[in-house]
């Protein structure tokens, strides 16, 4: 018996104008999975990140969600999205906590946050180490912890799915370290499936249980061991690239 996808995007293909952006891409994500997608710049990565959001229409083939077409999808507090690097201007009078707030708009619908809505708030600003922060203007906040407060809005509705593109772009590496393990304990220990789109191929290698390389087509999808060999890496990025194994000394 075959087990419905939490997310699937079947034959889908994108087209600007003259310029095509994806061309026929087939993938499914499991429950529980970890799933990352890897590409050079313009391979189609955010795009097809919005087809499996219904943000874009594409071209040609179909999405789902959770086995439900997108046109008829609207249980969106089931998923959390992340978008990229998004920029805050520090005199706009907005707390951590009044972002996080705006990821239950679709369970809210046009009502104030009352007080289960304010504990959520809580909780997730908690789970990303931000609590002290709630009242803080966001644009006086570092760039990791600007990172944390949208990573707790997209937690926020308690999703089963949660979609991040590049969510680690411009962060340091000790930022970035332990993103990635409040990440694996998301996936691990809550169950929450995973997307993530990163640049990043030595992080994906060593957090994701699945690779998609996609460069407009899918190249290539499974098992990190499997797909991100130095053939594989050279048909999506060039010849130039060289893997370079690195010895773990604990």
């Amino acid at each position: 018996m075959r087990v419905t996808a939490l997310l699937e995007v079947d034959r889908v293909s994108m087209r600007y104008g003259d310029t095509v952006v994806l061309e026929g891409v087939s993938l499914a994500v499991s429950r529980g999975e970890f799933l990352g997608i890897i590409g050079p710049n313009g391979s189609g990565k955010t795009t097809l990140l919005r087809v499996m959001l219904g943000l874009l229409r594409p071209s040609s083939g179909s999405a789902s969600l959770f086995g439900q077409p997108l046109a008829s999808f609207r249980e969106w507090r089931r998923l959390g999205y992340m978008p990229q690097r998004t920029s805050f201007d520090g005199a706009l009078p907005v707390t951590a906590a009044e972002v996080v707030a705006t990821g239950l708009v679709s369970r809210l619908g046009f009502r104030r946050a009352g007080p289960d809505e304010q504990r959520k708030v809580a909780e997730s600003l908690a789970l990303v180490g931000m609590e002290k922060h709630a009242r803080t203007r966001m644009g006086v906040l570092s760039t990791g912890q600007q990172q944390r407060i949208l990573i707790a809005r997209a937690l926020v509705c308690d999703p089963e799915l949660l979609l991040l593109d590049e969510p680690t772009a411009s962060i340091d590496v000790e930022a970035q370290s332990s993103f990635y393990t409040l990440l694996r304990s998301f996936n691990r220990e809550r169950g929450v499936t995973l997307v993530i789109i990163s640049h990043d191929i030595g992080v994906v290698a060593q957090e994701v249980s699945r690779v998609a390389c996609l460069n407009r087509r899918l190249l290539s999808c499974g098992r990190p061991s499997d797909v991100l060999t130095q053939e594989a890496l050279s048909t999506l990025y060039g010849s130039s690239v060289r893997v370079v194994p690195h010895v773990h000394d604990p």
